[in-house]
């Protein structure tokens, strides 16, 4: 992971994006899955951009097939925005940078 992504998986979700002060993007993917290495670089920019109003990680769904459950995460990637423990935007698919921020915006204000 860079610097600005964490890895969260089905035992530290809770702490990590559940109960997170600000706002956290989850990432979902899978080392397999051409379309996550593509929005990959993306969300490190998005991290590295908005470090401190949001918390960024990522979620393997082979290893952490729980937490996917949990979310009905059918595909991969899907980035899925919590706040206050909530989910509140999620996307589906890989999208180009100014698209991905357009659809997070919202959900951050």
């Amino acid at each position: 992971m860079a610097g600005n992504v964490s890895e969260v998986t089905d035992n530290n979700f809770q702490a990590e994006v559940l109960e997170s002060d600000v706002p956290v993007l989850v990432d979902f993917w899978a080392p397999w899955c051409g379309p996550c290495r593509m929005v990959g670089p993306v969300v490190e920019e998005i991290a590295a951009e908005k470090q401190g109003a949001l918390k960024v990680s990522k979620l393997n769904t082979d290893e952490n097939q729980q937490t996917a459950i949990r979310y009905n995460v059918m595909s991969i990637p899907t980035l899925i925005v919590f706040k206050n423990g909530q989910e509140v935007k999620r996307v589906v698919g890989a999208y180009p940078k100014k698209r991905l921020e357009s659809e997070i915006e919202p959900a951050l204000a």
